[in-house]
C-alpha cells in the first residue's frame, strides 16, 4: 500500500495518466480511494483526503506535514512510513513471541538494516541532513543504535562499509564485496534475505514462513524480470550476473 501511494503521488507529479498508474499498482495494496491521490498538493491534504480511512493513517498522522510534495519530499515520506510500518511490525511479532517472534526478528532486523543501509547510500550528496537521514532509520535491528550513528555521518562507500563490517553478520557480505564493486551489493543482500528465508523453514509452528514464502516469490519475479530484460537487450551472457538462485 505504500508503494502504491508512492507510485501514484509521483506519477501526478510528472503528469502521468491515472489510469496508467493504476494499472502498475500492486493487488494487495489497492483501496477504494486511491486514484483521488492525484489531487493531493501536499502530505496534509493526502491524509485529509485519502489516507485517514486506510490503514496508513495511523503512521501517517504522526508524519504531516505542509511541504510540498516534490520527489525529495515523497521519498522522505516513503521512508518514514516504511520506518513506522516495521517498528509496528517487529513490535506485533514480539508480542505473538515463541518462535514466530524468533524467526520474524532476525528477518525484520535484516530487513531494517538493509533499509538504513539504502537511505544512507541514496542520500550522499543530497539535500538530506545528517539529523533527518537518522529519522528514517528504524529503531531495532542489528544496527541499532551505534551503526546507526556512525551511518548517519557517513560521506562515502567506505565510510559506509567500515560501519556494515563491525556487525559480523553484514561484514560477512561485505567481504564477498571487492573494492570499486558497490554495483554488487542489491545482489549480496538479496542472497542473503534468501539465505535468511529458507532458513526460517528448519523452525516449526510459526507464522514467520508466509511472511519468507512471499519475499522468495518477490525474488522469483526480480529473476524472471532481470532475465527478461537480458533477453530484450541481446544480453544473454549477463543473465547469471543478476540472478540469486533460491534453491
Amino acid at each position: 500500500m505504500i508503494d502504491n501511494v508512492v507510485l501514484i503521488v509521483t506519477g501526478a507529479l510528472h503528469e502521468r495518466d491515472v489510469q496508467e498508474l493504476l494499472d502498475k499498482c500492486h493487488p494487495l495494496g489497492m483501496f477504494d480511494s486511491i486514484a483521488t491521490l492525484a489531487v493531493a498538493q501536499n502530505m496534509r491534504e493526502l491524509y485529509r483526503l485519502v489516507l485517514v480511512d486506510t490503514p496508513l493513517a495511523p503512521y501517517f498522522s504522526e508524519n504531516l506535514s505542509h511541504e510540498d510534495l516534490d520527489e525529495m519530499n515523497i521519498e522522505i515520506m516513503r521512508n518514514t512510513l516504511y520506518k513506522a510500518y516495521l517498528d509496528d511490525f517487529a513490535a506485533f511479532c514480539n508480542k505473538l513471541g515463541g518462535t514466530t517472534a524468533e524467526v520474524m526478528s532476525d528477518l525484520l532486523a535484516f530487513e531494517a538494516d538493509r533499509r538504513a543501509l539504502n537511505i544512507t547510500l541514496n542520500s550522499i550528496g543530497t539535500e538530506l541532513t545528517r539529523d533527518d537521514r537518522k529519522k528514517l532509520y528504524s529503531n531495532f535491528g542489528l544496527l541499532y543504535p551505534h551503526g546507526h550513528n556512525e551511518l548517519s555521518i557517513a560521506e562515502d562507500f567506505d565510510q559506509i562499509r567500515a560501519a556494515m563490517e563491525k556487525v559480523p553478520a553484514y561484514a560477512n557480505v561485505f567481504n564477498k564485496l571487492g573494492y570499486g564493486e558497490s554495483q554488487m551489493l542489491d545482489k549480496l543482500l538479496y542472497e542473503e534475505e534468501v539465505k535468511r528465508c529458507m532458513a526460517c523453514y528448519e523452525q516449526q509452528f510459526h507464522y514467520g514462513v508466509f511472511y519468507a514464502y512471499m519475499k522468495l516469490r518477490e525474488q522469483e519475479i526480480r529473476n524472471i524480470m532481470w532475465v527478461s530484460e537480458c533477453v530484450a537487450q541481446d544480453q544473454k551472457a549477463r543473465i547469471n550476473d543478476g540472478i540469486v538462485f533460491l534453491f
